[in-house]
């Protein structure tokens, strides 16, 4: 979610590899407390996938228009939470599947790359598995570091790890670190029911604020 908030006061080209460089930090310390909740098999295969998609994600930030890219990723966003609440998510999978672990890992490279937002796709993996919320964060911060770790090598590839991006990271992380443990201690204490509605409302916010992101860049 960091970054639609940060693209309201922060380039794109800012604000992507500020969250990328934020969520090393916040995989780092969640993987060191909680690592026997990981699911190394869909981690792993996440991961293989992620390092495809990067390359085409760094291609779209420098290349495509940011506008149009912005919307339809805010409208299918938006689309899968709000069918998610509404109750009508009926599918499940009931173990690792290669083909969604292949496809959403690399759809999670490609929005990683072009603008640091991995968790989406993670997000809907995590969903159709039914992971409690323990195993859930855990997993996908597990992704995260070595994913992130990856993206910026891209960004400091292309140029876009900046000294501005490294200020920032240093000014958040008063915030950051004891945030990363109130998130655990409300992680600990949610029922799953009520985690799986936060999700779908996370996601509906992010798809929001990035329709309203590609909306005022039209004007």
């Amino acid at each position: 979610m960091a970054v639609p908030l940060l693209a309201f006061c922060l380039p794109l080209q800012v604000a992507a590899p500020l969250a990328v460089l934020v969520s090393i930090s916040i995989a780092a310390i969640v993987v060191a407390q909680d690592w026997r909740h990981i699911h190394m098999r869909s981690a792993g295969w996440l991961l293989f996938a992620t390092a495809l998609g990067i390359p085409l994600g760094l291609y779209m930030l420098t290349r495509s228009p940011e506008r149009l890219v912005k919307a339809g990723l805010g409208a299918m966003i938006l689309l899968f939470s709000a069918y998610s609440l509404a109750g009508r998510m009926r599918f499940k999978l009931h173990q690792d599947s290669r083909g969604w672990l292949l496809a959403c890992g690399f759809c999670s490279g490609i929005l990683g790359g072009a603008y640091g937002m991995n968790g989406p796709p993670l997000v809907l993996y995590g969903s159709l598995r039914r992971w409690p919320p323990q195993r859930f964060r855990a997993t996908l911060q597990a992704y995260f570091l070595p994913a992130s770790l990856l993206g910026m090598f891209g960004y400091w590839a292309t140029g876009l790890w900046t000294p501005v991006v490294t200020r920032d990271y240093l000014v958040s992380l008063p915030v950051m670190i004891p945030a990363v443990f109130l998130g655990r201690a409300i992680n600990h204490r949610l029922p799953h029911a009520a985690f799986s509605r936060y999700v779908y409302f996370g996601l509906a916010a992010i798809g929001i604020s990035l329709l309203v992101q590609a909306l005022v860049r039209s004007r």
